[in-house]
C-alpha cells in the first residue's frame, strides 16, 4: 500500500473550489512515498463513482517515472508532462485534468495511484478502460486519496 496525500485537501475532506469547475479548475498537488522495489512506472486515475449513470473519469495519467514523488498543482493539458508521464482523456472528452463539477449533492472523488512493474507505452489520450487493461497483472502496489465536493 502506498501513501497518497495532497496539500490541497485531507482524506475525506472537501476539495477547495479552485480545483473544480466553480474555480480555476486546476489539478491539485499530490505527493506520495517511495513505490516498491521493481516499480518501472506510476499511473493515476481520478474518478467519481457518485456520478449519475456511471463512474465519471476526471483524470488519467500514466508512465510517470518511478522516481517521481509528486505532481505539482495546475498540470497543463499537454504532452508530455514536463517531468515525464502521459495524460489520457477524461470523460469531459478532453486531455488532462477535469475538475469536480457534480450536478447535485456531495460527490466523492477517488485519486488512485498505481505502482507498475513496467512502462505502458500508451499513446496520449488513452481512456481509463485502456489504461486499466494495460495495467492488468502489472500492479505492484497502490494508494488512494478520497476528496469530496458539492457545488454551492
Amino acid at each position: 500500500m502506498m501513501n497518497l496525500e495532497s496539500q490541497a485537501f485531507s482524506a475525506n475532506e472537501m476539495i477547495p473550489s479552485q480545483y473544480t469547475c466553480d474555480g480555476e479548475e486546476i489539478s491539485p498537488e499530490l505527493h506520495w512515498d517511495a513505490p516498491p522495489i521493481g516499480t518501472q512506472s506510476l499511473a493515476l486515475i481520478v474518478d467519481d463513482p457518485d456520478a449519475p449513470g456511471q463512474t465519471f473519469v476526471h483524470w488519467v495519467v500514466y508512465d510517470i517515472p518511478p522516481e517521481t514523488r509528486q505532481l505539482s498543482p495546475g498540470i497543463p493539458a499537454q504532452e508530455p508532462l514536463a517531468k515525464g508521464g502521459t495524460q489520457g482523456k477524461n470523460d469531459f472528452g478532453n486531455l488532462g485534468y477535469g475538475g469536480p463539477c457534480p450536478p447535485s449533492g456531495i460527490h466523492r472523488y477517488f485519486f488512485k495511484l498505481y505502482a507498475l512493474n513496467r512502462t505502458l507505452g500508451l499513446d496520449a489520450g488513452a481512456t481509463k478502460a485502456q489504461l486499466q487493461a494495460a495495467m492488468s497483472g502489472h500492479i505492484l502496489a497502490n494508494g488512494e486519496l478520497i476528496g469530496r465536493y458539492s457545488r454551492a
